[in-house]
């Protein structure tokens, strides 16, 4: 008879929900939903900093990781402050982080907070097992993607809750139906509810923000044109005005995405030390890099200067708003040209 396959070994630590992460002195952050676990690495960060303000924080990419930078990191200072590591690309780890790392894992530094970002796959097998079965004395947030509509509706629920604000199970469907696509914009449009709306926010109160799809509607066709895909992002623009869209959030969408990839022009670094240089989160930092591909400053440039005059346009400066739209989606799917 064959052999029967081995049983997985249930981990020995804690595993928690991003929302339960606490200060432990290794924190492995698995899964790979970022933006949760950007969330819930921001949620330590600044649980520690309320501990104690003078908190030391330093990034290491465990992709680019030279021998020595662990332990010079973990090293205690003049003043003993705190300190927070916190290392990205974990499975992609370099052989001398993998090898440095164990050693630390059997004598963690003291008043030091380890947490290793592993976005999955095989590479760093050995690093997990060994804190997944208590050396070092770690926990774990597992960040899963959020697939099922229900998942997102509890995320969104949750959002309202932590506010003490009531939201109608219709509204949090109406959200979930527009934003399905992407967790961080489904986030936003609950913050922006929060922000913006008063009293219960109902499933008319979406509507009225949010017109159904028109938001999504706007990403998409922003996403298309920054890409270079200008026929795709001319048919979505058309679709979504013929499903009731109003031009002026579809600028607004191009011009949060401009932004962003205007203020990471030129930038090199750490997502995480750029996120926090420029008041964003690491996953917006990530995705400006991949929207920038392709582009020149120049090209940034002409496509920022349409996006105001497009603007002012929609807002009643010009005849056609249609037009106008379409020819920012034309030039800015040809990167300025």
């Amino acid at each position: 008879m064959p052999a029967k396959p081995a049983a997985k070994t249930a981990p020995k630590i804690p595993q928690l929900d991003w929302r339960q992460i606490r200060p432990a002195p290794v924190i492995l952050v698995s899964g790979s939903e970022e933006f949760l676990a950007d969330r819930a690495i921001r949620l330590l960060r600044d649980t520690l900093k309320g501990e104690d303000p003078s908190l030391e924080i330093n990034d290491l990419e465990a992709d680019g990781y030279g021998p020595g930078e662990l332990l010079t990191l973990a090293s205690p200072s003049l003043f003993n402050e705190p300190r927070l590591i916190r290392v990205t690309n974990v499975e992609k780890c370099t052989d001398a982080f993998l090898t440095e790392t164990l050693s630390y894992l059997e004598q963690p530094a003291d008043d030091t907070y380890l947490v290793l970002r592993h976005g999955g796959g095989v590479r760093g097998k050995k690093l997990l097992d060994a804190i997944r079965s208590g050396v070092g004395g770690g926990i774990e947030v597992v960040c899963a993607e959020l697939k099922k509509d229900t998942d997102k509706m509890d995320f969104a629920a949750a959002e309202f809750s932590a506010r003490n604000r009531r939201v109608t199970a219709s509204a949090l469907r109406a959200l979930v139906s527009a934003f399905s696509d992407d967790l961080a914009e489904l986030a936003s449009a609950c913050q922006q509810l929060l922000a913006d709306a008063s009293e219960e926010i109902t499933e008319v109160t979406v509507e009225k923000y949010y017109s159904g799809r028109v938001e999504t509607n706007a990403f998409k066709v922003a996403d298309a044109a920054i890409a270079g895909r200008r026929g795709e992002a001319l048919i979505l623009l058309r679709h979504a005005l013929s499903s009731g869209a109003d031009p002026v959030p579809m600028v607004a969408a191009f011009a949060a995405k401009l932004r962003t990839m205007a203020k990471l022009s030129g930038t090199r670094g750490n997502s995480m030390r750029l996120a926090q240089q420029f008041g964003l989160a690491p996953w917006q930092v990530d995705r400006a890099k991949r929207d920038l591909q392709g582009w020149s400053e120049a090209g940034l440039g002409r496509s920022i200067e349409l996006l105001a005059e497009t603007d002012a346009q929609v807002k009643g400066g010009g005849r056609d708003p249609v037009f106008a739209l379409e020819r920012m989606v034309a030039v800015i799917s040809n990167r300025g040209a």
